[in-house]
């Protein structure tokens, strides 16, 4: 962290027991090792906060990229489903053409009465060429 060599530790440590003295230089050594050690806890949680909040904002992005592709997935799908219901219904109306002309003409009580009519059209039409 510092860059201080052995020689420089040696000469802060007999400063320190001339000053304070070799009764209580063992009491501050501790509190200054106790003060050292929670600003080293400190700086790790400062730290691991960080990374965390990185980390949350890193996976926020990833679940939002995730969703945007589910979501293209699901309406590709769907669109999907719509086309193929179209394609089934238009095969249906192609295979059965009777079905629909049924549906759409109206109903004859009477089917000889509709036969008779069109055989008459047909024999106005021969008389007119």
């Amino acid at each position: 962290m510092f860059d201080i060599s052995f020689m420089e530790l040696l000469v802060i440590s007999i400063v320190a027991l001339i000053v304070i003295g070799p009764e209580r230089l063992p009491a501050v050594s501790r509190t200054l090792g106790h003060l050292y050690g929670r600003c080293r806890n400190f700086v790790y949680s400062v730290k691991t906060d960080i990374h965390n909040e990185i980390r949350m904002e890193e996976l926020k992005k990833i679940q939002s990229s995730m969703q945007d592709t589910a979501q293209s997935i699901e309406n590709s799908v769907r669109q999907g489903v719509s086309q193929l219901e179209n394609t089934i219904s238009d095969s249906k109306s192609t295979e059965n053409p009777s079905l629909n002309l049924s549906a759409s003409q109206p109903h004859n009580k009477h089917p000889q009465s509709a036969s008779s009519s069109s055989e008459s059209e047909h024999v106005a039409d021969k008389d007119k060429q």
